[in-house]
């Protein structure tokens, strides 16, 4: 097969190491394996290269995407996308393999409506494409979350604060929720559990009257300006406040085993499916199986709340 593959929207760790995959599983089945650089954009424009072994050499380990990423919401309009159609049979590219969120799945539908073989690999670190467990990406953001939360916690035991962090995840709210469990947060607030701003204030005052020292409350991004808040905690509850949200650090980062791991078993299983004829789909990991889910029906899933994490929280915070 003749194939490219793409990555677009926001980068995350281990897209580096899916393209690697994908180009390694495709030139083994004997297979041209074309990158396709600046996503949507760098298809409408034209920039494509063949890629070799070697072209995939030393990337593993590397954060972002060699590949670029570029936004382009003209996309929508079916003339746009009739310019990408074009490139692709120019090459005499047969499929393409899309890496990325929601918006790049939308794309990936979008040009399989229009005839093209096209297969979607998760790569965010929100977390939130809901026809997956993990999506490439999550475990490495949520590793530099960790690691700043900890880092976070020192100075606020040693100062008597309390550390309000936001962590990324605008429509979902697993880095804040994981990230939490992880380094003990003493409150959570993500999209899935709403902002109860008096509830906030009455258990860090509790926390405050008991002796405390300290306190950390994590929180997803788009919640509340977390400055704001961090002044109405001091008013109210007798700690220090301070806020830090994490931003862009998160995206950065050598990838997690973990992820390293996801993208090598999404990677090849996307060439796999090429070859066994199955597109316009959106990979995903099932209680630790590799499953496709059709990438209509992946964009309508929602995420749904975690349970048992949300439980223990109540249990253990």
């Amino acid at each position: 097969m003749r194939f490219g593959v793409l990555t677009s929207g926001g980068d995350a760790p281990g897209m580096n190491a899916t393209i690697r995959a994908v180009v390694r599983a495709g030139i083994a089945n004997g297979d041209q394996v074309f990158g396709i650089y600046d996503g949507y954009r760098g298809l409408v424009e034209g920039k494509i290269v063949e890629f070799s072994r070697k072209d995939v050499s030393e990337i593993l380990n590397k954060g972002g995407t060699i590949l670029g990423t570029a936004r382009l919401p003209e996309f929508k309009y079916e003339q746009v996308r009739a310019l990408a159609v074009k490139q692709l049979i120019k090459h005499d590219i047969e499929a393409l393999i899309c890496i990325g969120g929601d918006g790049t799945y939308t794309g990936a539908l979008r040009l399989h409506e229009m005839g093209i073989k096209t297969i979607g690999i998760p790569g965010t670190i929100d977390n939130d494409i809901a026809s997956t467990d993990f999506t490439i990406g999550f475990s490495t953001a949520l590793n530099t979350a960790c690691d700043a939360i900890d880092k976070l916690r020192d100075t606020s035991s040693s100062h008597q604060r309390c550390s309000i962090i936001e962590v990324m995840g605008r429509h979902c709210g697993d880095l804040a929720l994981y990230s939490g469990i992880c380094c003990g947060a003493e409150y959570i607030i993500t999209n899935e559990t709403g902002l109860d701003k008096d509830d906030l204030l009455a258990k860090l005052k509790v926390n405050r009257l008991a002796g405390r020292k300290h306190a950390i409350v994590v929180i997803s991004e788009n919640m509340t300006d977390v400055y704001q808040l961090a002044k109405e905690v001091e008013t109210y509850s007798g700690y220090e406040c301070r806020a830090t949200v994490l931003g862009y650090v998160q995206r950065g980062g050598a990838p997690t085993p973990e992820d390293r791991l996801l993208a090598a078993r999404l990677g090849k299983y996307s060439v796999d499916l090429l070859h066994e004829g199955v597109t316009g789909v959106a990979v995903g990991v099932k209680k630790n199986e590799l499953h496709y889910t059709p990438i209509e029906e992946a964009l309508a899933m929602k995420n749904e709340p975690n349970e048992e994490l949300h439980k223990l929280v109540l249990k253990i915070s």
